[in-house]
């Protein structure tokens, strides 16, 4: 039999649930102001209407720019996602001189400001032929993800029995073998989760891009860009589609790394 809730419950389900309505209340307010008929986002609501939607699907520059935050994404999580299985599987299997150097050099990037990640990115890509395409942008934006692909991912690493690679090292199999038919398999669900979050986290990114990437603007700068001439409406309509997709990479990436729990 279930014991009733106690007020101190309640209370706490009250106060989480105002918590997350305060969060969401932006992203509400622009997703409520994407389909009002108005031109303007104000009070009383004009009516619903998709007009702005189509207007920016039909906007060529936001097309483009859809499309290079695509790209950049899926560059950018394909690389992330690499490098940050390479780095967990160096800090959880080996032990040798410079290691807490690479992996402190490897968590700073998420720390240090943006604008401050920016710059240094614009002074260092400036002097490659990379400079100004979406390579510099897919760079930069691996710089930042791959420190979260990591962290995903060497917390799995963790449930992975230490004698697994080593039974696997005595009946034969190379060490190339033991990660590809071991620890790959047993770390799927992490690494298919750093995927998407890594993902998340460079179409979500304006900044670095906007500092790097030139001509090629993503998703962000573009809106970024229309912010700074007149009020557009459309800018709420891009806005949505922003958060419907960040949202759907990170509950993606969630369930993934959850159903990784599930199964160990």
């Amino acid at each position: 039999m279930k014991s009733p809730l106690s007020l101190s419950s309640v209370m706490s389900f009250i106060y989480l649930a105002c918590l997350a309505l305060f969060i969401a209340a932006p992203m509400l307010v622009i997703v409520v102001f994407s389909f009002d008929a108005n031109r303007f986002p104000t009070l009383p609501w004009g009516g619903f209407s998709i007009e702005w939607h189509k207007a920016a699907l039909n906007d060529p520059m936001i097309i483009a720019a859809l499309r290079n935050s695509a790209i950049v994404g899926f560059g950018t999580a394909t690389l992330a996602t690499i490098l940050g299985f390479c780095a967990a599987y160096l800090d959880y299997r080996y032990h040798f001189f410079g290691k807490r150097a690479m992996m402190i050099a490897v968590a700073i990037p998420p720390a240090v400001p943006v604008a401050i990640l920016g710059m240094a990115m614009l002074a260092f890509l400036s002097r490659t032929p990379i400079f100004g395409s979406p390579t510099a942008i897919i760079v930069s934006h691996t710089v930042i993800a791959s420190s979260f692909a990591m962290a995903l991912i060497r917390l799995r690493l963790t449930e992975l029995g230490p004698d697994l690679e080593q039974a696997a090292w005595n009946l034969g199999a190379s060490r190339a073998q033991a990660i590809r038919l071991i620890v790959l398999p047993f770390c799927r669900p992490s690494i298919m989760a750093a995927f998407f979050l890594s993902a998340a986290v460079s179409f979500d990114e304006f900044m670095v891009a906007w500092f790097v990437g030139g001509v090629h603007e993503t998703l962000p700068v573009r809106i970024l860009n229309m912010l700074q001439g007149q009020v557009n409406p459309k800018i709420n309509a891009i806005g949505t589609v922003v958060l419907a997709i960040s949202l759907t990479l990170v509950l993606i990436a969630q369930r993934l790394a959850r159903t990784g729990k599930e199964t160990r």
